[in-house]
């Protein structure tokens, strides 16, 4: 009965903080529409909040990977492609010194990680099956097609041009197809936590349990 109560209390505290957390994403956007005059643009709070969360996510996944050799091939990959999403999303930054520039470092972040993670081939299939097992992967999932699908199809410019004719306003697109990534991006941050947290939980408890296994050996042999 405990366990179950555990349970419940867990997914319920689970569920306000993505409740609050979501509620927070919301309210750069006002910012962004209501006091900054409608400014959702590249140095808007909006964009910050995602480039923040993907920085974070990348920062979360290459600590691992440092922290667990045994993990390292998924923890690289995963870490470098949520660096090449942030290039992605400063592209403007890139821009200032040459006009598509950010393509080339993505690439190179692309395959360095892709050179570390495949010196162990087996170890990164048996770590993106563990995530893909793992419940958080399902959140991460939602996440990913809400960024890379459905925002890219809310957003469509023929979309909103229909809808309000001569009245056309590019802040009313701007705003939904970045508040539809704010929300894929929150959904793959909480999934990182989630996974990252459980992982460092399980080694904690591995080496526990390998400290208990040679303090059992010493005494047996000091006896």
């Amino acid at each position: 009965m405990s366990a179950d109560l555990r349970i419940i209390i867990n997914k319920t505290l689970s569920f306000i903080g993505l409740a609050a957390f979501l509620s927070l994403m919301m309210g750069l956007i006002f910012i962004d529409v209501v006091w900054m005059n409608n400014a959702v643009h590249e140095a808007s709070f909006t964009e910050c909040a995602q480039e923040i969360m993907l920085g974070l996510m990348a920062l979360l996944f290459f600590w691992r990977a440092w922290r667990s050799p045994a993990e390292r091939s998924m923890m690289v990959l995963a870490g470098g492609f949520f660096c090449c999403m942030l290039i992605r999303e400063m592209d403007f930054l890139f821009d200032e010194w040459r006009h598509g520039s950010w393509f080339w470092f993505a690439l190179a972040v692309a395959l360095s990680c892709l050179a570390i993670a495949l010196r162990k081939p087996a170890t990164l299939i048996s770590g993106l099956a563990a995530f893909m097992r793992h419940p958080a992967w399902n959140m991460m999932t939602a996440g990913m097609i809400t960024i890379l699908v459905f925002s890219r199809l809310f957003g469509m410019h023929e979309l909103w041009q229909h809808l309000m004719l001569d009245g056309y306003n590019r802040t009313v697109k701007n705003m939904a197809e970045e508040g539809s990534e704010l929300l894929g991006y929150s959904l793959c941050l909480f999934a990182t936590f989630s996974y990252l947290w459980q992982r460092a939980g399980h080694a904690v408890e591995q080496e526990d349990r390998s400290a208990s296994t040679i303090r059992l050996a010493r005494t047996s042999s000091a006896r």
